[in-house]
């Protein structure tokens, strides 16, 4: 409704800019449009009043041309639709091509006099419009040219032509305007139409976006728009939103899950405790339930380890002690740290160097827990009595590190989410419910951090491998 409110205020806008560009189009351009056809009239009377007073000034008072002239004064005002006077200074009309002089005598070649007549009345023009000493019925514009002989001025020509004559000329151009006008509308609607799909209405689902967005709500979605700016512009604050809803279900996702392996553990402690304090555990007992305990302790220390590790990797303010090293040595004593697991696991490591000292450029302390991490994951999901392979080779000017077990594998619904922090596979939870998720994370991090990659292939009932590089030593 507010949305409808807001279009029909625009249209009003609209059509109150109609009318005032009619009105303004009615009153300016026609005076405009006036102003240059009464100049036209004006100039063109003028010059024409001119060439009748020159070419019959010697003949003004000659009584014998007086008619023939006063033919071709007819002739010419019929043609112009105008009306001829020759007037003499005193204001008697001696040829008037609205009146017939044939019936006065050649002694009386006045038609009529103009009472109180003054060429003065002009004031320095050759032009006026008025009623010619209320001689016309409606306003007219008279044009005057002096007819002088010898330095003396023996009369005027006035030529005289209605107002309504001019006033139907500006009209008949006046249409024009009011055509271009029109066009104009027209134009500008069309503009108007398209603003509102390609400006308005997309700006207008980006405000109630960003509305939606304000109040907690990013699972709102931006409707489909344009590919131009303002569509791109849509559909980035969509994406944008869509990733911050997405990090604000992994923040309680997290918060869910730290908070359900930090429980487990310290529950487990409380129990223990207390039923050694009420004197439940018989005494010859405490031992195992100490190391019970002991354990329980062991696992939040680790995963309390492990979140600081993640947060300090932050890509945004992580530091590397980057140092040159041997990456063999690194292997060979991350392996020998899990010698009592594999012996009661039964599980052998096959190991490959590509040379007896491998050098490579990163930091020593993070890529032994990239290793250890690794590691530690193949033998929780390897079979007892199997082999957990370990190959080192050169490719360019990296070092390639693949670790494959023979275990269980990856089904492939779960290979994107192996990263995710907190991540178990329903396999993990059931073959080693120590873990805390955050390993195989950790891992990842470390190793872009060190802008390299890790990639991981795994195929279920067969087996497991990942793959990582780093730069190897000048």
């Amino acid at each position: 409704m507010k949305g409808f409110s807001t279009l029909s205020k625009h249209i009003f806008i609209y059509i109150a800019i109609c009318v005032i560009s009619f009105i303004l189009v009615s009153t300016i351009c026609y005076k405009a449009d006036y102003k240059h056809i009464y100049n036209y009239y004006s100039d063109r009377l003028y010059l024409q009043a001119n060439e009748i007073a020159n070419e019959y000034a010697l003949d003004y008072l000659a009584e014998s041309k007086l008619r023939r002239i006063e033919l071709e004064m007819k002739s010419l005002s019929t043609f112009n639709d105008t009306r001829i006077m020759f007037i003499t200074p005193s204001g008697d009309v001696i040829l008037d091509t609205n009146n017939s002089s044939t019936d006065k005598s050649n002694e009386d070649r006045i038609l009529f006099s103009i009472n109180d007549f003054d060429y003065g009345d002009l004031k320095g023009k050759h032009d006026i419009l008025w009623d010619f000493y209320g001689l016309f019925s409606e306003p007219a514009l008279s044009v005057f040219s002096p007819i002088s002989n010898s330095f003396e001025i023996k009369g005027y020509v006035v030529i005289n032509i209605p107002e309504s004559a001019i006033v139907e000329r500006v009209y008949d151009t006046f249409n024009t305007n009011y055509l271009t006008l029109a066009i104009v509308l027209i134009l500008s609607s069309a503009f108007l139409v398209l603003y509102f799909f390609q400006v308005h209405r997309p700006i207008k689902e980006i405000t109630r976006a960003t509305n939606e967005y304000s109040k907690g709500n990013l699972s709102y979605h931006v409707k489909p728009m344009l590919n131009d700016e303002i569509g791109r512009l849509g559909m980035s604050l969509d994406y944008m939103a869509s990733q911050l809803n997405e990090s604000d279900k992994f923040q309680q996702k997290f918060l869910s899950n730290i908070s359900h392996d930090f429980r487990s553990p310290l529950t487990s402690i409380k129990g223990y405790l207390e039923a050694i304090q009420d004197g439940t555990i018989p005494p010859e007992m405490l031992d195992k339930y100490i190391g019970i305990m002991l354990f329980e302790t062991e696992r939040l220390t680790k995963l309390t380890s492990n979140i600081l590790t993640l947060n300090e990797l932050d890509p945004k303010s992580v530091r590397l002690d980057i140092s040159t090293f041997d990456l063999n040595s690194i292997i060979r004593h991350t392996v020998e740290t899990f010698e009592g697991t594999c012996k009661k696991k039964g599980i052998k490591f096959n190991i490959t160097y590509a040379n007896s000292v491998q050098n490579v450029k990163a930091d020593k302390g993070r890529i032994q827990q990239v290793i250890y991490n690794l590691i530690d994951n193949a033998i929780k999901f390897s079979k007892e009595n199997s082999y957990i392979y370990i190959t080192v080779k050169e490719k360019g000017e990296k070092a390639q590190i693949s670790i494959k077990d023979t275990g269980c594998g990856i089904a492939k619904e779960d290979i994107d989410k192996i990263w995710d922090r907190f991540y178990k596979s329903d396999s993990s939870r059931g073959r080693d419910k120590k873990g805390s998720g955050l390993g195989l994370s950790i891992t990842k991090e470390v190793i872009q951090a060190h802008g390299e990659n890790i990639d991981v292939v795994s195929t279920v009932g067969v087996g497991t491998e990942f793959i990582f590089t780093l730069e190897l030593a000048k």
